[in-house]
């Protein structure tokens, strides 16, 4: 049986789960009894302040077969391309950029290595702002653990299967997916089918959370139920294993005598899960105009004025367009917001080429952006039929500040050069 048949999963997004891999391992009635069962030790993980609404309150209860403390002294060790905010190391850009994608990464390199920052805004240390990475692969992590303390990650695989040994059990994550992991969750990552490649929205703010549907009703968008959760699964393994902690910016390490992937059951509702952005039940128009991007928004990073994301996630998953005498791409704008998209598969509908999978573009705030000339030709003419958009599967990280790209995106190769190029011809038609 393969591992992804063996794999069970928990379903809906915010529940109070609970599971144990060992029968009896929960205690009953209380959470921190003055002997857990089976010898295990009771520790509690906390992501918000313990003073927080309970509505927006999240932590879980973790029995271990060691104590996260029982661990020696961390010390730092080299960040790689691995970058955090305050980005200083270039000016903020006005300009349109576009990226292709990262290449193959040298033999040996996992998914901690592998890591490659584009940019970002706010600051770790003020819990505030995003950063945006690439990953390329092609080694599982062995001996070897990862956690950010800085920010919870947001996974959307491109190219090849992860699978996630996290704390709290096992997930797998292919292309079509995104896998979240809380902030300083501990996680491995396995490549079950070879070199893998992706992108990873590190979200410095509030967790993400399902946005309000106002208007829509109860029903629509990222349906709760589709998210799902691991049940607990434990590595018992003695022996060194090297730990890293992103911590404030920098990478520390430590190497620890045993695997601290050693929960043997949980509750709460600080858990990692993943879900299938092809389930993404997509509202649109079914008379005229195109609706704003708002109405792909998967899960949004809230901030403290209501509306206005500290991060939203946003998918363009395959739908109809039916909308009579209407611009059918997205339509030319500016915005305060600024918008990161990447592509996992296929075409999207407001690029004709250039824009491939793997590859990227960034549109910061008030950035003038929209269909290349070629797609706005075609779209022009275009009869108006009903037409099903399902050749491909493209998403965005949007956020309320500026990106600053890092010095290794504007100097790269993989920088496209002329990007402002796309845009050219198109005419003038006033008359």
């Amino acid at each position: 049986m393969s591992d992804a048949q063996a794999l069970s999963y928990l379903s809906g997004f915010g529940n109070e789960h609970s599971s144990e891999a060992v029968p009896g391992a929960l205690p009953i009635g209380r959470n921190s009894p003055q002997r857990a069962p089976l010898g295990l030790y009771a520790e509690q993980l906390s992501g918000n302040a313990f003073t927080e609404p309970r509505a927006h309150n999240r932590r879980s209860w973790l029995y271990r077969i060691r104590p996260s403390a029982a661990h020696p002294p961390f010390a730092r060790t080299g960040n790689g391309s691995l970058r955090s905010a305050p980005f200083e190391e270039t000016v903020p850009d006005p300009n349109r950029l576009r990226w292709d994608p990262l290449p193959k990464p040298p033999a040996g390199t996992d998914f901690v290595s592998g890591l490659w920052t584009l940019g970002g805004n706010g600051d770790v240390r003020q819990r505030a702002g995003i950063a945006i990475h690439l990953y390329a692969a092609d080694t599982s992590m062995t001996d070897r653990v990862f956690s950010d303390s800085d920010g919870e990650l947001l996974i959307v695989p491109q190219s090849g299967a992860l699978l996630l040994h996290t704390e709290f059990g096992r997930l797998r994550a292919e292309p079509g997916h995104m896998a979240l992991i809380p902030r300083g969750v501990r996680f491995s990552v396995e490549l079950p089918a070879g070199p893998a490649r992706g992108y990873v929205c590190e979200n410095y703010g509030r967790p993400f959370v399902l946005p309000d549907l106002g208007p829509i009703g109860a029903n629509g968008l990222a349906n709760p139920r589709d998210f799902e959760a691991p049940v607990a699964a434990w590595q018992d393994a003695e022996g060194p294993v090297e730990v890293v902690n992103k911590y404030c910016g920098n990478l520390w390490a430590a190497v620890y005598d045993h695997s601290p992937l050693d929960v043997v059951a949980w509750h709460g509702n600080l858990v990692p899960y993943r879900y299938d952005l092809r389930r993404f039940n997509v509202i649109g128009t079914i008379s005229y105009d195109h609706p704003d991007p708002s109405i792909f928004t998967v899960l949004t990073s809230p901030s403290d004025t209501p509306g206005l994301a500290n991060a939203d996630f946003v998918v363009f998953a395959p739908r109809w367009l039916v909308g009579e005498d209407t611009f059918r791409p997205p339509y030319f704008h500016r915005n305060v917001m600024s918008e990161y998209m990447g592509l996992i598969e296929g075409a999207y509908d407001a690029k004709a080429e250039g824009f491939v999978p793997g590859g990227g573009s960034l549109h910061n705030m008030m950035s003038a952006h929209g269909p290349d000339r070629e797609t706005f030709d075609r779209a022009s003419a275009a009869e108006l039929a009903p037409q099903r958009v399902d050749n491909g599967l493209a998403f965005m990280f949007e956020t309320r500040w500026p990106v600053t790209a890092t010095e290794q995106a504007i100097s790269g190769e993989h920088l496209q050069r002329g990007y402002d190029e796309v845009w050219q011809g198109l005419e003038r038609h006033f008359s």
